[in-house]
């Protein structure tokens, strides 16, 4: 499962994901979220919650889905590097794992107290916050990764999407916790198509009114009658990819150049995979996309 980026979507969306990812650690101050590329070595982080004009901690986050024996060490290389281009800063470290048993032993060091990593598993509390919080947005986004069962989460779906809509957020917050949200959904539920994700999620809003459908999924839809229901299925992800490369370009950059558009809308899945894994390295469109449509 593909984590990186919806993880970093999530964390930007404010203090309130830190908490619940964190399982209660809250921030004291001001702080801001990147996603960072480490050059020396050429390591991503997760996330990088940094502060913001204030001489608190800065906090490198990495979620594993899947349990992965080398993951401690890995976080403990990117904690050094980054503290060793920031020096002033104390750096910790947050491993954050789907499940308990996937949390490694080694290196013992890092489950001793004082350890500059933090080791959290979500389904130790997530499932016990999804009841005592159960208006919470940023809670109501995970239950895809720790209800269990298909029947359960299928019967919660609409409760889940109605959470994030109804509750007192900002639209640029609303519309990050809707996307991960959704995601997750479409890693769960990989063998539905679209539009059956979408009746699941939109019980009482038809099908052909929702706004996601119509920017993203209608020419999936439009080629699948025509051509067959596997090809439409794959259209249409391809255009929810293009659709949000074009969303996150514009948010960063401002309006897209005809080319960046045009390049867009004609790369392949693949390309279009690589181009929103390395988006928020870019420093500009031209920087993402290239001369020729290919990174430099």
């Amino acid at each position: 499962m593909k984590t990186d980026h919806p993880i970093y979507l999530f964390l930007r969306s404010g203090p309130e994901a830190f908490r619940v990812l964190t399982g209660g650690l809250r921030l004291e101050g001001a702080y801001k979220v990147c996603s960072l590329t480490l050059k020396s070595l050429e390591r991503r982080l997760d996330g990088l919650v940094a502060p913001d004009g204030h001489s608190g901690p800065a906090y490198v986050v990495e979620f594993q889905a899947q349990p992965k024996a080398k993951s401690l060490y890995n976080l403990a290389a990117k904690i050094g590097l980054y503290g060793e281009e920031n020096p002033e800063h104390e750096v910790l470290g947050m491993a954050v794992f789907l499940r308990a048993a996937d949390i490694p032993e080694r290196p013992h060091w890092v489950h001793a107290q004082g350890s500059p990593i933090r080791c959290i598993s979500l389904d130790s509390f997530l499932r016990e916050w999804l009841a005592r919080e159960p208006d919470n947005p940023y809670v109501a986004v995970f239950a895809p990764l720790i209800i269990e069962t298909d029947a359960e989460l299928t019967q919660r779906a609409p409760l889940l999407w109605q959470t994030i809509q109804q509750a007192p957020l900002g639209a640029d917050t609303r519309e990050t916790l809707s996307e991960v949200l959704e995601f997750w959904f479409f890693e769960r539920f990989s063998r539905y198509t679209d539009e059956e994700i979408w009746t699941m999620l939109n019980l009482v809003t038809p099908l052909e009114e929702t706004k996601a459908y119509q920017s993203i999924f209608a020419k999936g839809e439009a080629k699948g009658k025509t051509e067959g229901k596997t090809e439409g299925k794959t259209e249409g992800k391809t255009e929810a990819k293009v659709a949000t490369l074009r969303r996150q370009l514009s948010r960063r950059f401002g309006p897209l150049p005809r080319w960046a558009a045009q390049r867009i809308s004609a790369a392949s899945e693949a390309q279009l995979d690589t181009w929103l894994d390395d988006i928020f390295d870019a420093t500009s469109v031209k920087d993402l996309l290239g001369d020729k449509g290919e990174r430099h």
